[in-house]
Parts: C-alpha cells; sequence; structure tokens
C-alpha cells in the first residue's frame, strides 16, 4: 500500500489517505514523517479487527462474510463522511475488498470513480486453506469463510468503477467471477534497486524464511516445512542452519526447538536480514496475489525455493531466475543443487535481480498506475 501512495505521487497525483489504525498494527501520527503526512494528509480511524469467538461462532448460522463485518464501523463511516462533504475526488482507491462496504455511503456523498487495488483474490486463499486442512471442524468452518466471502465479492464486483489487480492470475480470476469494467494488472512496485545492492553470497549453513506470521498461509507453511522437510535436510546437511523471521509469531513458532532451527521473532531491518542468509524458502499451499518478500528477496538477487503457489503472480522461470518445488523431496532436490552448484545458484540470483529491475521499479509501475487512470477516466467520460 505504501509502494502505491508513493507511486501515485511520484506521477504527479494529489493524494488524500485515511487508514485503518488496527489493534494489530497501531501507529501514533507523531511518528509519521512530516513529508509524508504534508504529502497524503493522512488521517487514521481506530477500529478493533480482532476474532470476537461469540461472533465468528454465530456467524455460521448466517449467509454473511465474518471477514467483511469485522470492518464495519461507525467511526469509519464518520470518518469518510466528514472528508467526502469537504472534498471532491477523481478516484477513489479501496486498499482490499475489505473497504468495499462504504460503497454505498461513498455514492451518496460523491461522484468519484471507485476502483479497487486487489492485492489477493480473497476468497481463494480460504479456500485453499479449507483443502488443506485435514481436521473436520475446521475444514468445515474455512470453508463456510470462504464461501461466505466469495458470495459478498461476487455482488460488489460490479458496483466498482474498476479493479487495479496486482498480478494477471489475479486479473483473470476477476474476469472469470464476472468483471466486465476497465481493469489494469498493476504490480507489486519497489522503491529502487539501489536499496538492494547486497550480493548474493551463498552461505552453505543457512536457509531463510520472513513474513508476516500472523498470515495463516504463512504458518501453515512453515509448519509443513519443518514436519517435512526439515528433517530430510538435516539428515543430509547437519550444519546448515534454518532462520526464520516475521513479525506476530504465534507462540507454538516462538517455542520451537529443532536442531538447526533459530527463531528470530521480528527483526528490524528485513533487508539486511534476506542480505545476511543465505537461501530464502517460501513454502506455500494457500494464499493469493504475489509474495512481497519473494520480490524484495530477488531484488537482492537471492535464490528463492518456493511452491508453484508461492509463485504465483511473479512471471518467474523454474531454474532460471527462481526454483519451484512442491514436495519434501523437490525442497531437497533444490537445496541440494545450490550447494553443489554454487555457480549456477548465483546466477539465478542474477537473473532474479535483474527480472524485478525491468519489471518491478516504482518508476516504471508509477508511469503504468497514472496511465491506467487517465484511461479510466477517459473511458468513463
Amino acid at each position: 500500500m505504501h509502494a502505491m501512495i508513493k507511486g501515485l505521487l511520484m506521477a504527479g497525483i494529489s493524494v488524500k489517505v485515511l487508514a485503518l489504525n488496527t489493534n494489530k498494527y497501531s501507529v501514533a501520527l507523531n511518528d509519521i514523517p512530516g513529508e509524508f503526512k504534508h504529502q497524503t494528509r493522512i488521517s487514521f480511524v481506530n477500529i478493533d479487527l480482532s476474532v470476537k469467538p461469540l461472533d465468528a461462532f454465530l456467524n455460521l448460522f448466517t449467509n454473511k462474510s465474518y471477514h467483511i463485518q469485522r470492518f464495519i464501523s461507525v467511526d469509519i463511516e464518520t470518518a469518510l463522511t466528514d472528508i467526502l462533504k469537504t472534498e471532491t475526488f477523481d478516484v477513489i482507491q479501496f486498499e482490499s475488498l475489505f473497504l468495499t462496504p462504504y460503497i454505498d455511503l461513498i455514492k451518496k456523498y460523491s461522484s468519484a470513480l471507485l476502483v479497487l487495488r486487489a492485492l489477493n483474490i480473497e476468497h481463494l486463499i480460504w479456500f485453499r486453506l479449507a483443502q488443506e486442512t485435514t481436521l473436520p471442524l475446521k475444514k468445515m468452518y474455512l470453508h463456510h469463510l470462504a464461501k461466505t466471502l466469495k458470495s459478498y465479492e461476487l455482488t460488489v464486483l460490479n458496483e466498482l468503477d474498476g479493479i487495479a489487480s496486482i498480478t494477471n492470475i489475479d486479473e483473470e480470476h476477476f474476469r472469470k467471477l464476472g468483471f466486465k469494467k476497465f481493469m489494469q494488472t498493476i504490480p507489486f512496485a519497489i522503491s529502487s534497486t539501489e536499496e538492494f545492492t547486497h550480493s548474493n553470497v551463498l552461505q552453505s549453513n543457512s536457509l531463510f524464511h520472513i513474513g508476516s506470521m500472523n498470515w495463516k498461509p504463512n504458518q501453515e507453511g512453515i509448519r509443513w516445512f519443518l514436519k517435512e522437510c526439515w528433517p530430510l535436510i538435516h539428515v543430509k546437511y547437519p550444519e546448515v542452519k534454518l532462520v526464520l523471521a516475521g513479525r506476530e509469531m504465534p507462540h507454538w513458532m516462538l517455542n520451537i526447538v529443532m536442531t538447526g532451527v533459530e527463531i528470530k521473532g521480528e527483526v528490524p531491518d528485513a533487508t539486511q536480514f534476506m542480505s545476511e542468509n543465505g537461501i530464502m524458502i517460501v513454502p506455500l499451499f494457500s494464499g493469493s496475489g504475489v509474495r512481497v518478500k519473494i520480490i524484495e528477496a530477488m531484488a537482492l538477487g537471492k535464490t528463492v525455493i518456493t511452491t508453484s503457489i508461492g509463485a504465483e503472480g511473479i512471471r518467474c522461470q523454474h531454474k532460471k531466475n527462481i526454483l519451484i518445488a512442491n514436495t519434501p523431496d523437490d525442497f531437497l532436490e533444490a537445496i541440494i543443487s545450490c550447494f553443489t552448484e554454487p555457480a549456477m545458484t548465483a546466477q539465478i540470483g542474477e537473473n532474479a535481480r535483474q527480472y524485478i529491475h525491468e519489471n518491478h521499479l516504482l518508476e516504471k509501475v508509477s508511469v503504468l498506475t497514472k496511465k491506467y487512470y487517465q484511461q479510466l477516466i477517459k473511458s468513463l467520460n
């Protein structure tokens, strides 16, 4: 989201940001850099998005999406109303599906075009999580969440004037869901490759993973990797270290005691952490959109081993600029290749860096973003 805001500003677009200040990621307005506050006129609405067990249970007996219901707030309605009564916009951009419950309110006070910046196909994440779990009650509940979320998504899509999807795969999904209006894939952008100048030095004793560990697909992927893959890798390479980092780590991860596994938790500088470690592993079997940390690791020239789902949305090629592994044996084989063929590993990393330079620089993406909005406005006038 921050990259999108920077891209809009870089393109010369006037921006006003209304952000949710949540219980998980609370930010003090005074901690935001002055220039950013000035450029975006950012304001906040405080909201508690914690899961309420009773509400989550009662939702089973409705056809409403519990994901969406958690984002409905009188405070958000009030903040939006105050802004729309005093300001005029050409476009109002929703950063995720979860803000779309306010479409009717916005239409009451504004004639702005409504665009969804789609970071995922939200219901697809939950269908995949339901498929992966083997616990009957959990599978049933996850399927309920996915079904109701999809129903909402189908209802709201054509209330929008446009969608800015983050990947071509997501764009195709939205077409299949029936969206017939103006859509453009606008990829995730990094500010500059100058921020990612570290060399891809292969450290044979280091595999690593970093990500938001309150995201269920990350949790499930790491749980699977530790159970199914790590024992094979550790037997083959007992000197290899697996380093796990990320914010909001659940207790079961923080309390892991496994030989060769180091738990870092949240690190102060993700780029430095990735630079200091060797091969990135991203075992994902659910999720949608694009994995930002894979993009950032590739920008560093890192060799990344991930699943087919992990690589979705990145136009990468197996054994050219990334390694794809979907089974424990696949992961082991990929790691053996990295350790026994360092020249190949270095080349994959360099190819990855070049791919990011050609496809994900903010300077290029900001031009694409402005062009999309100009075409959208022109097509609807």
